[in-house]
């Protein structure tokens, strides 16, 4: 799969005190982009707790469920848009299918 904008990723991860993030978020970037995922079964075989939230929009846990990363997963096109990464509480106040 194409991740596009592993920037996010990053600018999230060398935010101060999010620091931590880093080891998971490329860890998720590593396995999404050499993935070949056709659906949610095909996520859920990496990542488990993948959650699927509707308009094309899949939200994961990472780190311990203590950030929340929202995707658009364009299957038939093999990209994955970077959407949202935030923490828990962050990610309560949005609605992850609209963003």
């Amino acid at each position: 799969m194409r991740v596009v904008s592993h920037r996010k990723l990053k600018e999230f991860y060398e935010t101060p005190g999010r620091e931590d993030s880093k080891p998971a978020l490329e860890k998720w970037f590593s396995i999404a982009k050499d993935a070949q995922w056709t659906g949610l079964t095909d996520i859920r075989k990496d990542y488990a707790s993948c959650d699927y939230v509707g308009k094309q929009h899949y939200v994961f846990n990472i780190r311990g469920n203590r950030y929340r990363l929202v995707v658009v997963v364009k299957f038939a096109m093999g990209y994955i848009f970077v959407r949202f990464v935030g923490t828990h509480s962050e990610y309560d106040s949005i609605d992850a299918s609209k963003i």
